[in-house]
């Protein structure tokens, strides 16, 4: 008999931060966390998030859609359960709904693999590999080329294969940048994110002195939503361009995939609506033969890159992770896939007591 999904619990965690973080300065992170019981007795956990607000839409999303779509569905087809849910949405819009999926596909995922006994990236079809893994952790836009330089050298310190730090688009990345390459170890690679602070001028500007102190790519150099001008940067950018966190499924990939918008693309769960999108938007990006190095969560992200070999690079940039007991590990510049059956992120020990929100 076909097994089923049978029960499901959702309900959110709020993870305040020690100080605003990254690009968009992040102060605290809302996550949706989805619980799944099958007809066998078998369980599964996944996640998505919010980043500054927004919260309470996507979590009565996902309780409506696993009222009406996911309760009584087949417990071992992921992909097929990702469909039924997004075929609910053809009148009201994805919007907070593909971050509610998003928490249900992973879970969905995760139920799939342990049913199967397996590690979800090989679940997934995929075949084990290592990683590199690179480090943007705590680099901010206002830090001096010194700061800059210090925290890079503590990352390859930690044992990262590459570092990301972030710009301000303006007249000082130069120098960050060149002290950035003077100082790193040539087997170290840089990449550079300035989180769509330029206009098509400044951008190519930038490219340029990306280009000189060696990167291996330039992140979200303009505001994201518009694929013409990002594929004019990317035919006259002289270092690559890199996107994608604020793609919200595969109907707003697509255009930068055809345009040639994009050297390098870079999913996120959450916008994407799951690991089923994400694991499209690679399938899609390998047929236009441009490499994935998806945002954030590399220990999710191990098993993308199992299962699709145009991944290249894993992010570390914890944000969720103090909520996790994580299988997998960066050692000597990259991260291994974890044997354990499933993505091997088990929430620790009291973490959804103490940041569960009521309601």
């Amino acid at each position: 008999m076909t097994p089923t999904i049978t029960a499901f619990t959702a309900e959110l965690l709020r993870l305040p931060l020690d100080r605003p973080v990254g690009g968009s300065g992040v102060a605290r992170i809302d996550v949706l966390a989805v619980d799944l019981t099958d007809s066998d007795g078998a369980t599964s956990t996944g996640f998505s998030y919010c980043l500054n607000g927004g919260a309470g839409v996507v979590l009565a999303a996902a309780r409506d859609l696993l009222e009406t779509r996911v309760q009584g569905q087949a417990a071992h087809t992921p992909e097929a359960l990702w469909r039924h849910m997004a075929g609910s949405l053809n009148r009201i819009g994805r919007g907070a709904h593909n971050l509610a999926m998003a928490a249900i596909d992973v879970a969905a995922w995760d139920l799939h693999a342990r049913r199967l006994n397996l590690p979800l990236g090989i679940a997934m079809g995929g075949t084990a590999r290592d990683l590199p893994v690179y480090g943007s952790a705590d680099h901010r836009p206002d830090h001096s080329p010194e700061e800059s330089r210090d925290l890079a050298l503590a990352q390859v310190a930690q044992g990262f294969a590459g570092v990301k730090p972030r710009l301000s688009g303006d007249g000082t990345d130069g120098a960050r940048l060149s002290t950035l390459r003077a100082t790193l170890p040539d087997r170290v690679r840089l990449m550079a994110d300035v989180n769509e602070k330029c206009d098509p001028a400044s951008a190519l500007h930038l490219a340029a002195a990306c280009a000189d102190a060696g990167c291996l790519w330039l992140e979200e150099p303009l505001p994201a939503g518009d694929a013409g001008a990002f594929a004019r940067l990317a035919a006259a950018s002289p270092v690559a361009i890199a996107a994608g966190e604020h793609l919200q499924g595969m109907a707003e990939v697509m255009p930068y995939l055809t345009s040639g918008a994009l050297h390098v693309l870079q999913p996120d769960l959450a916008m994407m609506g799951g690991l089923t999108p994400c694991l499209a938007a690679a399938r899609a990006a390998e047929s236009f033969g441009l490499p994935v190095a998806p945002h954030f969560l590399p220990s999710l992200f191990i098993h993308l890159a199992a299962a699709q070999p145009n991944v290249t690079w894993l992010e570390d940039f914890p944000l969720l992770e103090p909520l996790f007991d994580i299988a997998a590990r960066t050692e000597n510049g990259s991260m291994a896939l974890p044997t354990l059956p499933g993505h091997g992120m088990a929430w620790a020990e009291g973490a959804r007591k103490r940041y569960r929100l009521d309601g």
